[in-house]
């Protein structure tokens, strides 16, 4: 599964994007890729992507962000704010399985 991360500078989400890494065990790593990245990066991202998380300080962007990437049946959604601040990896990873497997089963 391919991951997409986006907040404003990109630095927190980095790290986020790093302990969702951490948090896989070895033999998943090599299911998953995810990386973060500016929103102002979005529209040229967003489409070698499965699921585009945001952080939440950006959470305003999401209904703009959410509009492009619907037509491309890629999920957009905020990351849960103690999940982002705490950086659990593994509770972010779930929350994109999630989504995928909503944005798919229709």
């Amino acid at each position: 599964m391919k991951i997409l991360l986006c907040c404003g500078a990109g630095a927190s989400t980095s790290l986020v994007a790093q302990c969702m890494m951490d948090s896989l065990p070895e033999n998943e790593k090599g299911n998953y890729i995810i990386n973060a990245i500016t929103y102002d990066l979005f529209l040229d991202n967003y489409k070698n992507y499965d699921v585009v998380l945001l952080g939440p300080q950006i959470r305003y962007k999401k209904k703009a962000l959410e509009k492009e990437a619907m037509a491309d049946n890629i999920p957009v959604d905020v990351i849960n704010s103690m999940d982002y601040a705490l950086q659990n990896g593994a509770k972010i990873i779930e929350h994109a399985k999630q989504l995928y497997k909503k944005a798919h089963s229709a």
